[in-house]
């Protein structure tokens, strides 16, 4: 189990003299970096034309990475045009590492040509360059601008702070968060167990956010901590709409982005490919539209969002969810003010408890106890997989297949479509799948890491490996989220029409799901037997008379799924 009391050291405000020829290849073909900055570019990224060489006034850079996009936090924080220089830098090699899905690559890409495009309007001088890797557009910068001091906020990820500080760059605190990881650390000290209720409390009541002070007497709003019950609604019947979302219309910064992926993708030459729809406006490319994203959620989102928030819909890609995530994981948007509206709204009589304590527990608690989790078991928690899980992502996942299990096939659906799938499908569709058939927990995770428009390695590797496939043994989650149909069936509209029967375990028509959960809890009886909250399904798994002809149609149902055939 990974330890709960070793933060891993931080190499915070480190001040490094940058040389030109630190780290020039991390691992990608060398090549020519290019600068969108000081010229035109066609869609390969290349310099058309070029200004006249730049002033060497040594002034240090600012470099800002690709999930840092805000004026007011991080390195940018406090700085004043003309008093550094912006780098950003697009890296050829992390474009090429995974399949990414089209809406999540473009995202990022054109969120930062936009972030770009605003500081240069505010009067920065910005060097946006395209380079075969991070540390070689970082040694081409400082070449060409002579820079002896590099400055950025600390990455999000263990490697990019790791390549950042053996590249010479001075740290600051990442304060993109409500709790940096160090705080988390001293939080978890000397606890015997982490358990996410207990550090929520915590949040709330250090950043007083949904608590009522009554003469002294300080008690969370609404006289209690916790509103699940109430959120646990399976879907309405009523056939009601949910609430809409502005599409941002593509400008030419989307377009152009667009065009040089799809351009790089089909050159034999890289490496690149991509999978899904290409974007349409859906996910907020500025703080500008993101702003505009929080204001519809707090307006029409939040007050129907509580009591449906584990809902699942066919035709219906979000219902009542905020779509905020990949606002707040570029830092176009910052935690703290999403909770803060969101809290406003109910003081002001403009939505439910339930709905108000259900987001922010998403926001403050989970959301921040994933990150802080993500810093405290790194590095070693990448390589958990102690249920030996060994299988390869589905090709139904991959969109190489395509599946008759409804449910499977309308998540799929979704994040092709959207690059976007809520948490109850993610983890009791998407996950308990992946868990119950054993797909490999690193294999997962690059999978999710590059379809979903949130996706990042601090957000998906703990989901993934401790919260959806039990890879840590316990560490995170005390019992596996597996289940068989009968949840899916209650809590979506998936299983009216599908050919599976949520109710059988064998035969032809069985459902996968509950086929392969039961043999799940038999092929992992041993690991499991130790576990109280364990003992009732174990119990139950005993009982079953055609246990041996459960195993054997599972084994005929992981063939098929691998196949592409289920």
């Amino acid at each position: 189990m990974p330890s709960t009391t070793d933060p891993k050291s931080s190499p915070k405000k480190k001040d490094v003299p940058i040389r030109p020829d630190q780290g020039a290849n991390d691992g990608a073909p060398k090549g020519r970096a290019s600068k969108s900055n000081v010229g035109s570019q066609d869609v390969d990224g290349d310099v058309v034309d070029k200004e006249a060489d730049p002033i060497r006034d040594g002034r240090e850079t600012v470099w800002i990475l690709g999930d840092q996009l805000n004026r007011h936090h991080g390195a940018l924080k406090d700085r004043k045009p003309g008093d550094c220089r912006v780098l950003l830098v697009q890296s050829d090699a992390k474009i090429s590492s995974k399949r990414w899905h089209r809406q999540r690559l473009h995202l990022v890409l054109s969120a930062m040509e936009h972030f770009a495009a605003e500081l240069r309007v505010d009067g920065f001088e910005v060097d946006l360059r395209r380079a075969p890797t991070l540390r070689a557009g970082l040694a081409a910068h400082v070449d060409e601008f002579e820079v002896e001091q590099v400055v950025a906020m600390e990455p999000m990820s263990w490697s990019g702070r790791a390549m950042l500080t053996s590249a010479g760059v001075s740290l600051i605190a990442n304060d993109q968060f409500t709790c940096d990881y160090e705080a988390f650390a001293g939080w978890a000290e000397g606890r015997k167990s982490l358990k996410l209720e207990d550090f929520y409390r915590w949040q709330r009541t250090r950043l007083d956010i949904l608590m009522d002070n009554n003469d002294g007497d300080i008690q969370p709003a609404g006289g209690r901590w916790n509103f699940d019950h109430d959120n646990r609604e399976p879907p309405p019947k009523d056939g009601r709409s949910w609430p809409a979302i502005t599409e941002f219309e593509l400008d030419d910064i989307d377009r152009a982005v667009l065009a040089r992926m799809e351009a790089f993708a089909a050159d034999a030459a890289n490496s690149a490919e991509l999978w899904g729809d290409g974007p349409r406006g859906r996910w907020p490319v500025t703080r500008s539209q993101a702003l505009t994203r929080l204001d519809e959620f707090v307006a029409a989102g939040l007050a129907p969002f509580g009591a449906h928030e584990d809902a699942m819909l066919a035709d219906e890609w979000k219902l009542a969810h905020s779509v905020l995530a990949s606002s707040m994981n570029l830092g176009l948007l910052h935690p703290l003010e999403v909770v803060e509206a969101v809290e406003a709204a109910f003081r002001g009589g403009d939505a439910p408890i339930n709905s108000v304590e259900g987001f922010i527990r998403q926001v403050i608690g989970w959301r921040e106890y994933v990150w802080g989790l993500y810093w405290l078991w790194m590095p070693d928690y990448r390589h958990e997989n102690q249920l030996d899980a060994t299988r390869p992502v589905p090709p139904a996942f991959t969109g190489e297949a395509t599946t008759e299990m409804a449910c499977v096939s309308g998540v799929i659906d979704h994040v092709r479509e959207n690059g976007f799938a809520h948490h109850i499908e993610r983890l009791m569709v998407l996950g308990n799948l992946a868990l119950t058939t054993g797909v490999n927990p690193w294999a997962m995770t690059e999978w999710m890491w590059a379809s979903f428009v949130d996706g990042a390695e601090w957000v998906m590797l703990p989901n993934v490996i401790g919260m959806a496939l039990h890879a840590d043994g316990g560490a995170m989650a005390t019992k596996p989220y597996a289940s068989g149909g009968a949840y899916i069936n209650k809590m979506s509209n998936y299983c009216n029409g599908c050919r599976f029967d949520p109710k059988k375990r064998t035969g032809d028509n069985a459902c996968p799901f509950t086929t392969l959960y039961w043999d799940f809890l038999a092929r992992n009886e041993d690991a499991f037997s130790g576990n109280h909250r364990m003992a009732r399904q174990l119990a139950g798994m005993r009982r079953l008379k055609d246990l041996p002809e459960v195993r054997e149609r599972a084994q005929t149902v992981l063939a098929a799924l691998d196949a592409g055939e289920l």
